[in-house]
């Protein structure tokens, strides 16, 4: 990862997520499992872990990097799961100055 200039915090965020993936359903190597578990450990993220859709997204870029680039196993179904939406934010504006 660092040869294609991610950087090093991204490494490491990218190294956590699969951690969290193998140990997630009972211990298995990633050849092992495919879609299902994947998409079941993002829902699990979703629905238990109450994650944002940003920490979601990027559980899933990981493991898409782990599945393409190291594993050299693309998974076309993975290419279906949509990205977790993220919720409207609201404009906040300055709160107004009263003088007495």
């Amino acid at each position: 990862m660092r040869t294609l200039h991610y950087s090093a915090s991204t490494v490491q965020a990218y190294v956590d997520w699969v951690r969290r993936f193998v140990l997630f359903p009972d211990h298995r190597h990633p050849m092992d499992m495919g879609e299902k578990e994947i998409a079941a450990f993002l829902s699990h993220l979703a629905v238990d872990g109450g994650v944002s859709a940003s920490t979601q997204n990027q559980a899933l870029h990981a493991l898409r990097f782990l599945y393409r680039r190291v594993l050299n196993r693309p998974l076309h179904a993975l290419d279906e799961i949509a990205p977790a939406k993220s919720g409207r934010r609201l404009p906040v504006g300055k709160p107004r100055q009263y003088t007495y």
